[in-house]
């Protein structure tokens, strides 16, 4: 029920925003008459902010317009609260970092942030951060900024990001952080499988957040869910290249909001690493994950297709020789289908003083090397129903 309440809610969040549409009736204020240069190569980013400025104080739902061109942007943060109930940007252009430079928005944990709005519509568009360079540089080991992500989506109610294109990101591309009633649709996101740390959607601290009818490509996970996440639906959407749709890492901190009420279903994932995977620091927390349905998943040569793993502790630092303290409860896999990369297609490692409770296998078929792979539990008690290849561990 709580599951099917999510969806109905999430339905009802996509009809209330498709009913805003651009209005004829809204003021316009287009960046090039505030001295934007559509050639790439000049600064835009004064034009931009004052553009925004001015649509933000409109008393009308107003539109901030970029129109077709390149433009390029330094570190942008546009502030609310604004004065009518929505403001959108309109892209119809490309927006891009400085080249080559990593510091002239590495430095920074943003390029392009948005804060404190309540009734923000983001319209088409791309977004090129240039990643290149910085990447290189992180591999390199040599002095490196700690790299931006691309869009920052940072306490913002009643919000659309809908047919935006991103792409080369220095971190995640795009980032929701403390909002409430999000809907993302229609996205585009792409780096290559070799570039570090390019999450495609994180979210943490949000709730009722909808991403739909989207295809991510990455270098890290398609979308990472951290802690305070609630109300969350994933539909519709390709994941692949990329570590899959996490839920984590969660207990970095002792004091840690738990993850709850989150639907994945309909999804694909392509040659990813993972296919959807719960992951936890080996660390003391109060923290927890509960009722999660992962549901109609289909696994094209998935190395991890269905993953719990409560024992991360990358290179034993902070975390050697303790336990993960996060529940993990209520967790269903539902009509999952496909092969897998690896003999142990279904890997349940959970916490040996905290284990995992009400997992439920229902209807799970995979394959690996066109012939039934293996399943490994630890800690993890549940139950199985239907067709469950490998066969359950419980």
């Amino acid at each position: 029920m709580a599951n099917l309440n999510i969806i109905s809610f999430s339905l009802k969040l996509i009809l209330l925003f498709n009913i805003f549409p651009l209005s004829t009736k809204a003021a316009t204020y287009s960046v090039l008459k505030y001295g934007a240069k559509p050639n790439g190569r000049t600064d835009s980013t004064k034009a931009f902010s004052r553009a925004w400025s001015l649509a933000c104080q409109s008393k009308k739902p107003a539109t901030m317009w970029i129109p077709k061109g390149t433009y390029l942007v330094k570190t942008i943060v546009f502030n609310g609260p604004c004065r009518s109930k929505r403001v959108t940007v309109q892209i119809d252009g490309t927006i891009v970092a400085p080249p080559k430079n990593i510091w002239v928005i590495g430095n920074t944990r943003n390029w392009i942030l948005f804060h404190g709005i309540n009734g923000l519509t983001i319209n088409g568009g791309v977004l090129d951060a240039r990643g290149s360079h910085f990447w290189d540089c992180r591999r390199s080991g040599g002095r490196c900024p700690e790299g931006a992500d691309s869009l920052s989506i940072d306490n913002v109610k009643n919000g659309v990001i809908s047919g935006l294109t991103s792409i080369n990101s220095q971190q995640s591309h795009i980032s929701i952080n403390g909002c409430n009633k999000m809907l993302i649709q229609r996205v585009t996101i792409t780096a290559p499988r070799q570039s570090p740390n390019t999450d495609g959607i994180d979210l943490q601290a949000s709730t009722g957040v909808t991403i739909i009818d989207s295809t991510i490509e990455t270098g890290d996970d398609c979308i990472a869910i951290g802690p305070g996440t609630k109300k969350l639906l994933v539909q519709r959407v390709k994941c692949g290249p990329g570590h899959g749709i996490s839920i984590g890492s969660l207990a970095r901190n002792q004091n840690e909001a738990g993850v709850q009420g989150i639907v994945v279903k309909d999804v694909t994932f392509d040659g990813s690493d993972n296919g959807v995977r719960i992951k936890t620091w080996a660390r003391p927390s109060n923290g927890f994950v509960k009722n999660v349905l992962y549901q109609n998943i289909v696994m094209n040569s998935v190395r991890n297709p269905i993953i719990i793993d409560q024992t991360y502790c990358p290179s034993d630092k902070g975390c050697p020789n303790q336990n993960s303290g996060i529940k993990i409860s209520g967790v269903t896999y539902l009509n999952v289908h496909g092969t897998s990369r690896s003999p142990i297609a279904v890997s349940l490692r959970c916490s040996p003083t905290t284990p995992c409770t009400g997992i439920k296998l229902y209807n799970v078929k995979l394959n690996y090397s066109k012939k039934p792979a293996k399943s490994f539990c630890y800690s993890a008690a549940g139950t199985s129903r239907g067709q469950v290849l490998p066969g359950s561990c419980f």
